[in-house]
């Protein structure tokens, strides 16, 4: 792995940006996972990335350790796609029109824009209530770190990790299965 600044360095402008260079191999490979769950196949990582990158350069943020950046930078991930299937959903209803070229591959289980956005919307909530279940889930399912990874970066035991997962896997179920 790679050394990373400390902590205190993120707060400041050339800190986060030494931050986010430092990581800049891990954040590529985050967002190429991000795309490939999501199935947005106009974006690259690289746009992805460096969106994401505009997006957190202009907030101060103090990040403890590597594993809560990461974990900050897939959220903002997470919610540029949202934003781009939100956007491209209301191209669809009739606030313009898009020349698209057709996909020469069948489509295997891509998720339905609409189901993209709920699981947000269901991620917000979980934030807003449990913090440290809404981060299992970026870390585990966004991030795509092994349970063992996240019990390192979090010092806590693997087992714990795995509790967790499954509290948040049958809140976000729950509040899935509300109404529309």
């Amino acid at each position: 792995m790679e050394n990373v600044p400390p902590a205190s360095a993120a707060n400041s402008a050339s800190g986060g940006s030494n931050l986010f260079t430092a990581l800049y191999a891990d954040l590529r490979d985050l967002a190429e996972r991000q795309l490939r769950r999501s199935s947005v196949a106009v974006l690259s990582p690289t746009t992805l990335l460096h969106e994401a990158y505009i997006g957190m350069a202009s907030r101060h943020i103090e990040f403890p350790d590597r594993g809560r950046f990461l974990g900050y930078a897939a959220r903002v991930m997470r919610g540029l796609i949202i934003d781009y299937v939100r956007e491209k959903r209301a191209l669809k209803r009739g606030s313009g029109y898009e020349i698209t070229r057709l996909p020469t591959e069948p489509a295997v289980g891509e998720p339905d824009d609409c189901e993209l956005s709920r699981l947000s919307d269901a991620l917000d909530v979980l934030a807003s209530s449990e913090p440290r279940l809404a981060e299992v889930v970026d870390l585990k399912y966004f991030c795509g770190y092994s349970f063992e990874e996240i019990a390192a970066q979090r010092g806590i035991s693997e087992r714990t990790v795995q509790r967790d997962w499954e509290k948040a896997r049958l809140l976000l179920f729950d509040h899935l299965q509300g109404p529309l």
